[in-house]
């Protein structure tokens, strides 16, 4: 599936109202701390770690992303190129600790 498409799909199930953007934001960071709370549960309370579930809140946190995306008037594909261009910039070689400590960025 492609972003836009996915982004278009899923708009479908997004309710409109004055405070959308709230919602959107408030469930965002719910479902990402969805996500942390199954990485702790592996590492510190002995839990497996379970792919089904951590590709549920993954999919729940692309929802909420793409419909803050939405309501910006972006696309998911141009919020990724967006991103990887910038890391191109930030670390034009590729990620290494000593480019993340020297790296001056214009745009953090």
């Amino acid at each position: 599936m492609e972003l836009n498409d996915y982004q278009e799909l899923s708009a479908r199930t997004a309710t409109r109202h004055d405070l959308e953007l709230l919602n959107f934001g408030l469930g965002i960071s719910g479902e990402a701390g969805e996500v942390a709370d199954l990485i702790k549960k592996f590492y510190f309370h002995g839990h497996d770690i379970e792919m089904d579930k951590i590709k549920k809140e993954l999919g729940d946190v692309l929802w909420y992303l793409s419909q803050i995306a939405r309501l910006a008037g972006l696309t998911l594909e141009e919020v990724a190129q967006g991103n990887i261009d910038k890391l191109k910039r930030r670390y034009p070689e590729g990620f290494s600790v000593e480019a993340s400590i020297k790296r001056v960025d214009e745009d953090a």
